[in-house]
């Protein structure tokens, strides 16, 4: 996708201006409004005898001939006539190319009666030979049929006749044309740098003698006169640089299914590989080592070849990551994944790990990305997506982008990719360039893109052309790496001891893309397979080592990473955001859900392994059940948990309810006699509740207290006499109020809506108005429907939702709950409001019948504090944003994205503690705040590219956490991750297990860690083979700290049945791809307390040495 246009508005002198569009006249003409149009496929459209009975089309405003959306088919045709001479100048023996540019979802290109060239909305432009050397009087029938975009109406933009020196010939004298492009990159090149010799350019053009138009011969002699003249300012302008780099962006996916991407890539490899045999000076980059891996396996021989053009130092691999992912939506550790296994297949397979990060269409780059890509080995990172910003141009071209850690980048705005050889846009960019940088040197990229295709032959001859020009900065071919190696070093005050510039700026944000704000909402169903998959995975990891290092077991290292090759690939940035055709989802989905089983398998695996080991002490019942609680998260914790009693009801209790009985009588009917103790055998306090999303199963509820970090522990289910679990006693109809020892929460059963939440321990309310109120607003209008929310959605609110139900559904001292039902428009939405005991957290669960279009759905929560910043949770860290913007770039983050969190903290300063809310999720990322506000975005109703996206079911479930002091202090991070993460129950029957192999004790930790502020995202055997593990963590407070390994014994002194299955002989620091040697941070080492330091922001990967911990 490509918006930028760097056409120069080469103003000044309006006589130079005349002079050189005259010069252009001589050997250029417009022939735009000389097509005939008919509509449909007419039987004979290559006929031009039938021509004459076809329309005319109209140029509308923009001067483009256009004609109507939804893949209709026009067929325009012409025959051009060649004339004796353009503006007095003769033609014989010229060639004539016909330059077009299109915007048609398909576009073929017919000469003759013969197609010639085809094309689409990304190879948009064509500059097609129609003779080689034209006659005056021949006649040339071109014909066109193009399709319009489906979601847009159609056009050919462009339509020139161009008559130039046959075989890209400069020589006696280049075209009038040609020599007018030079005269506009002179006049450019002077008004930019030196605008006191624009006398002298004038005076250089003035003495050309029009007279000889006519005499071809004697014009061009004039001609070369007139660039004698010019000489003296081509020797300035040669003195400047641009290097030349082919390239083909292509998207793995996006309005074509991944299957076309592996035959476009094929396409454009063999493409390139052919034109470098041609062009011995071309050299070519891409990204991407998902699709180099699919070529080695698929096309074993193409990918040879192109092994051998990496050695030789033609074809330039710039692949840091797996795939050019979407970088605000997923977590830190699949970032780390993408550059762990992007880097080393690499290394692996080309020699060398990639020193680039090439990322030109990513919407928008996360905070810490500059730390993960210097872990992973990248010195460079490379974008141009920020060119597409609908409000602030970005403001550096090279940068330093430097992450909160401290972290810096070497970064370059690049040019914009899908770009031909343009002399007018090129010289426009290089003077930008060399302004805001002082490097008189410019990187170009040449290639067709989106859909592949890269440079083309044309494109070359015309950069073999323009570089025998005198009035052109040289040119040459060069890899990414080098050129960004020398402009590093332009302004390296280490390497250049009087730098001519000032030293590039340090950037020290996130580069938010103002635009495609939408694409954190789209497609609901992919961020939420994404953010399980990746907890999924997670999990997998942690409880397969648990196996391995205790039991022995083999662990499933292959299914696991190929698993985790399939949710990185999903995370593409056409396929995540949501922009993409419905057959990538279709396709998408599958993969996802294979992921997700290969990762349930394997924790269904380990868990089954584990409980058959555990060494339990003596059941209190004959009949009782051990449940076996799972904490993945490196904290002790404590929740409530569910375990499913449909398995345990007799014959009677399962026969179908008959008649209208009152719903207390059924509840008594339907209920077991169990009750829940701890593992001493005392009684827990337990309810009966209803499923999450069901009426009729029934499950009975625990609060599971201190849950071992990275562990488990071990409860019973005991069946007893009698009625263990009283009935709960109903409300009355009229009252919603929820209550637990934190909150007391009112639902007004007149809209739903919250009426108040009241926090009990600062004796204070929460909301300022009605809270979780669903606001909805038009959001449509959009070219980029899927990408963009209207700017303006706000001046378009819809009817508020309606009341259809309210009713209690739990209702005792462990959970209540609180369900209703509001219909908005034509769509549901099912809500439940849940209190726990022991939590702060309000749960609201919800489920949506979703079937709006071009709708956007909010839920608000206004709130009685004033904040100066929200706070929200980027992939390993946090990053604030201003609630009152103070000036058009903070006001342009209308929208911004977050992952498990975002809060808003009181600003008052007269507050001893300051007063916060967190808005948490599990699935959504879309947020928007104001100082005593704030909402997160739903759901949206796009339909293009996927006329159908989001239409359906959805459930999610968010929470809203008041608390006193900061969202550190509050542990807002670690609430993120539980409520993301719960805690998993396994019931085991204790006759499975075998006593006399028992290896584990009933309540354990993989690993003793006292971790502080750090959160822990793997634990996973080293790639190397070597019988190492690798365990990655990230500080996630802003504050320095450590990390202890405690042993293997009980923590603090504890029980002696809780202890670690494992303990840490040697840690070492290491980098992302598990390597010392690249480690760049030198202080992450141990100190003298034994532990390793953290410091603020770190992401820390350790190489860990481990062996069973001894048994009491």
């Amino acid at each position: 996708m490509n918006v930028s246009d760097y056409t120069p508005s080469l103003v000044g002198d309006s006589r130079r201006d005349r002079f050189a569009n005259r010069l252009r006249r001589q050997t250029q003409r417009d022939c735009l409004g000389d097509w005939c149009a008919t509509a449909g496929d007419p039987s004979h459209a290559l006929d031009p005898a039938t021509w004459t009975d076809w329309g005319k089309i109209p140029l509308n405003a923009k001067g483009h001939l256009p004609w109507t959306k939804g893949r209709q088919v026009l067929w325009l045709a012409q025959e051009i006539v060649v004339p004796d001479a353009l503006e007095a100048y003769p033609l014989t023996g010229l060639t004539l190319r016909l330059a077009l540019t299109w915007w048609a979802e398909d576009a073929q290109i017919f000469v003759d009666g013969q197609l010639v060239q085809a094309g689409d909305l990304f190879d948009c432009s064509a500059r097609v030979v129609l003779r080689e050397q034209v006659l005056p009087g021949e006649r040339i029938p071109v014909a066109l049929r193009l399709v319009s975009p489906g979601h847009d109406d159609g056009a050919l933009v462009r339509s020139h006749c161009i008559y130039e020196r046959p075989q890209y010939g400069l020589e006696p004298c280049p075209e009038p044309g040609f020599v007018a492009d030079e005269l506009d990159v002179v006049q450019h090149y002077v008004e930019t740098f030196a605008p006191a010799q624009l006398g002298d350019l004038a005076a250089a053009v003035a003495p050309l003698d029009w007279s000889q138009l006519a005499n071809r011969a004697a014009f061009d002699q004039a001609l070369c006169d007139l660039r004698q003249r010019l000489l003296p300012f081509g020797e300035w302008i040669r003195q400047r640089q641009i290097s030349l780099l082919g390239h083909a962006h292509l998207d793995l996916a996006w309005l074509w299914p991944v299957a076309e991407t592996w035959d476009a890539a094929e396409r454009t490899f063999k493409s390139v590989l052919s034109l470098q045999a041609e062009f011995p000076d071309l050299i070519f980059t891409h990204s991407s080592p998902a699709l180099y891996a699919w070529m080695e396996t698929n096309r074993p021989a193409l990918f040879e070849a192109i092994r051998a053009q990496v050695a030789a130092g033609r074809w330039e691999v710039a692949a840091g990551l797996w795939v050019e992912p979407e970088l605000n939506l997923i977590s830190a550790e699949s970032i780390a994944r993408q550059i762990l296994y992007g880097q080393r297949y690499v290394q692996e397979t080309f020699g060398r790990i990639s020193a680039i990060a090439w990322l030109p269409d990513t919407f928008g780059f996360c905070w810490q990305l500059p730390q993960f890509l210097r872990q992973g080995g990248v010195e460079f990172f490379v974008t141009q997506k920020l060119r597409w910003n609908d409000t602030n141009e970005f403001p550096h071209e090279a940068f330093w982008w430097e992450g909160p850690d401290g972290s810096r980048i070497f970064s370059l705005h690049s040019a914009p990719i899908g770009e031909g050889f343009d002399p007018l846009k090129m010289a426009r960019y290089a003077t930008q360039f060399e302004q805001k940088t002082g490097y008189p040197h410019a990187l170009w990229l040449i290639g067709v893109g989106d859909h592949g295709g890269g440079p083309t032959r044309d494109m070359l001859h015309l950069a073999q052309r323009w570089g025998r020009s005198p009035f052109f900065p040289r040119l040459q071919f060069s890899t990414a790496q080098s050129y960004l190696e020398a402009l590093r070093e332009w302004d390296d005050p280490s390497v250049n001891v009087n730098p001519p510039t000032p030293q590039p700026p340090c950037w020290q944000t996130d580069l938010y893309l103002e635009f495609h704000r939408g694409c954190y909402t789209t497609h609901a169903d992919q961020k939420r397979w994404n953010r399980c998959c990746e907890a999924l995975l997670s999990e997998a990891e942690l409880w397969s080592a648990m196996t391995t290092l205790a039991l022995g077991l083999p662990y499933p290292a292959t299914a696991l990473e190929t698993a985790w090759k399939k949710v990185l690939f999903n995370q593409f940035h056409d396929i995540l955001p949501g922009s993409a055709i419905p057959d990538v989802y279709a396709e998408a989905n599958r993969e996802w859900a294979a992921a997700a089983e290969c990762a349930k398998d394997a924790i269904d695996a380990a868990l089954g392994a584990i409980a058959r080991y555990i060494a339990l002490p003596p059941a209190p019942h004959s009949q009782a059940r051990a449940v076996l609680v799972f904490n993945p998260l490196n904290w002790s914790r404590s929740a409530v948990v569910r375990v499913g009693g449909e398995e345990r009801r007799t014959k009677n209790e399962k026969r179908k309810m008959e008649g209208q009985e009152h719903r207390k009588s059924k509840i008594e009917n339907r209920k077991l006699n169990w009750e829940v103790r701890g593992l001493d055998g005392r009684a827990i306090a337990a309810q009966w509740v209803l499923e999450a999303d069901d009426d009729e199963h029934w499950e009975i509820a625990f609060r599971a207290e201190a849950v071992s970090a990275l562990g488990y522990a071990c409860f019973w289910l005991c069946p007893v006499e009698g009625d263990s679990l009283a009935a709960e006693p109903l409300q009355p109809t009229a009252s919603f109020v929820l209550e637990n020892e934190f909150l007391r929460v009112a639902v007004d059963p007149a809209t739903g809506n919250l009426a108040s939440v009241f926090d009990k321990a600062q004796q204070r309310e929460v909301l300022a108005g009605p809270g979780n109120q669903l606001q909805a607003f038009q959001d449509g209008g959009q070219y980029w429907d899927a990408w963009n929310i209207d700017p303006a959605y706000e001046s378009y609110p819809l009817p508020p939702p309606q009341l259809e139900a309210i009713r209690w559904v739990n209702n005792g001292a462990i959970a209540q709950t609180v369900e209703i039902v509001r219909s908005l428009g034509r769509s549901t939405f099912r809500q439940r409001y849940e209190l726990q005991t022991g939590s702060p957290l309000l749960q609201i669960r919800t489920w949506v019948d979703w079937q709006e279009r071009h709708v956007l759905v909010k839920a608000a929560f206004p709130l009685n504090l004033t904040a100066d910043f929200l706070t929200c949770e980027i992939p390993g860290g946090v990053i604030q944003r201003p609630t009152q913007p103070k000036n058009s770039v903070e006001a342009a983050q209308w929208e911004v994205p977050a992952l498990r969190w975002a809060d808003l903290t009181s600003s008052d300063a007269s507050e001893a503690v300051p007063y916060g809310v967190s808005l948490l999720n599990d699935s959504k990322h879309g947020y928007d705040s104001r100082p005593s506000q704030i909402r997160l975005t739903l759901l949206r109703g796009a339909a293009w590219p996927n006329p159908a996206a989001d239409l359906g079911h959805h459930e999610f479930t968010y929470a809203l956490y008041p608390h006193a002091g900061c969202w550190q202090a509050a542990e807002t991070v670690q609430h993120g991750y539980e409520q993301n993460q719960p805690l998993r129950v396994r019931v085991v029957d204790p006759a499975t297990a075998t006593p006399s192999q028992a290896a584990l004790p009933p309540v354990g930790s993989l690993l003793h860690l006292d971790a502080g502020s750090a959160v822990v995202s793997a634990l996973k055997p080293a790639e190397d083979g070597s019988g190492d593990w690798i365990m990655r963590c990230y500080e996630s407070q802003g504050a320095s700290g450590e990390i202890r390994f405690l042993g293997g014994g009980s923590p603090g002194g504890g029980s002696p049945e809780q202890r670690a299955i494992a303990q840490v002989v040697r840690a070492v620091p290491t980098n992302l791809l598990e390597n010392a040697n690249l480690l760049a941070d030198a202080n992450a080492v141990e100190n003298e307390r034994g532990a390793i330091a953290l410091q603020p922001w770190q992401v820390l990967t350790l190489r860990l040495t481990l062996q069973p911990a001894p048994k009491p």
